[in-house]
């Protein structure tokens, strides 16, 4: 899927920001659930629609959500292992009707708000930051020729293959760099495109729940990683593998989903694996005995993708573990039988904790059994104590 951290998210780190957040003509919602929330006021995502590039890497302003969201398994050349997660989040707090209110007043008026997380995993710790703008006054946003998606100065931004931006037209994923920093720590990465872009679902369109509701879906899980990660001032050499989701939705969830578990796994037979979980459901058509939902995408190493039904895939939670108060689910056991795919899935250390405005789970996972890999692992809606 990936992920969206839920409309309240938002509303509390802007709230904290002083800002009158939600215009009188709207409703604001109140939890995860806000997710499941439908609205006639916004365009919906559906089967169907075809993506159009470089159009689609550049923001879709009507829809209520969206997101750029890179994480990355570096190592550096001691052998040590450091994980990477770059992303921005886009609100719409209002539908495009209300939106055109504001063409008329102050940039602060505007009804897109942003907000960004970054984050460094080492062998033995988790460093994290996170920055909030409203849009309409230039401190955060995406642009699509050249690409670059911003808030304040951490960036992705398209690159040229001489490292600058203006050899090409820079519209594509195939060439990027992405710098964050935060007080203990900072990077700065070139990623350069083995394979192709993927579609997920029915040619992007991702079902989310048994209901029908989903997002827009695609992904480049093919970057080839070079560059640099700052640890308490420390420079460090490293090379990897990472992988980039793009997602807009205006209604991602059912309306009894509380949370989802999601993988994005690089396999060591130069396979890719994107799978999801979404916990709780209705009983229209799930055909997980917990109301789970499931869903996925099988990546050859060509970029050849395969859709993944409830019935084709089995997400098991075999440990866990207290982090931060919750008990989180650390070591899976991932099943795809017609790929003949059995593995376990481990959380590197289990303190890989997004301690943010709304807080989750997110880290560098290894793969064993009948493959090995690394890869990346995001749980959310676990209560806490």
């Amino acid at each position: 899927m990936k992920r969206l951290l839920s409309i309240s998210l938002l509303i509390v780190a802007l709230v904290v920001m002083g800002w009158q957040l939600w215009p009188k003509e709207s409703t604001a919602p109140t939890s995860y659930a806000g997710l499941g929330e439908g609205d006639d006021n916004f365009p919906q995502a559906k089967p169907g629609t075809m993506l159009n590039f470089p159009e689609d890497h550049g923001p879709h302003p009507d829809f209520r959500i969206e997101w750029w969201y890179l994480t990355g398994n570096l190592v550096a050349e001691d052998g040590r292992r450091f994980g990477v997660q770059w992303t921005l989040f886009r609100q719409a707090m209002a539908p495009p009707d209300l939106q055109q209110k504001t063409s008329d007043e102050t940039p602060w008026a505007s009804r897109q708000l942003w907000m960004a997380h970054a984050a460094l995993s080492t062998p033995e710790d988790h460093l994290f930051s996170e920055r909030f703008a409203r849009g309409g006054v230039g401190q955060a946003g995406v642009k699509t020729t050249p690409f670059e998606a911003w808030i304040d100065n951490w960036s992705l931004r398209a690159l040229g293959k001489d490292d600058s931006a203006g050899e090409n037209d820079g519209s594509g994923f195939d060439h990027l760099l992405v710098t964050a920093s935060g007080k203990e720590f900072g990077y700065r990465l070139t990623l350069d495109a083995e394979g192709p872009l993927v579609r997920h679902g029915t040619q992007g369109f991702s079902q989310k729940s048994a209901d029908g509701q989903g997002s827009m879906y695609y992904s480049q899980p093919f970057f080839r990683v070079e560059g640099e990660v700052r640890v308490a001032g420390e420079p460090i050499a490293v090379t990897g593998r990472a992988w980039l989701d793009r997602e807009w939705s205006s209604q991602l969830l059912g309306p009894t989903q509380s949370g989802w578990d999601w993988f994005s796994l690089h396999l060591d037979s130069g396979a890719k694996l994107m799978a999801f979980r979404l916990r709780g459901g209705d009983e229209s058509g799930n055909e997980n005995e917990d109301g789970s939902y499931l869903s996925g995408s099988w990546i050859t190493p060509q970029g050849n993708i395969t859709p993944l039904k409830p019935e084709d895939l089995n997400l098991m939670p075999l440990e866990y573990q207290t982090v931060a108060g919750r008990e989180i689910p650390t070591r899976w056991r991932v099943q795809v039988p017609a790929h003949d795919l059995d593995v376990e899935v481990r959380a590197r250390h289990p303190n890989q904790w997004m301690g943010t405005s709304f807080p989750y789970w997110e880290g560098m996972v290894t793969v064993s059994g009948s493959n090995e890999g690394e890869g990346y692992l995001e749980m959310t809606g676990y209560a806490g104590e």
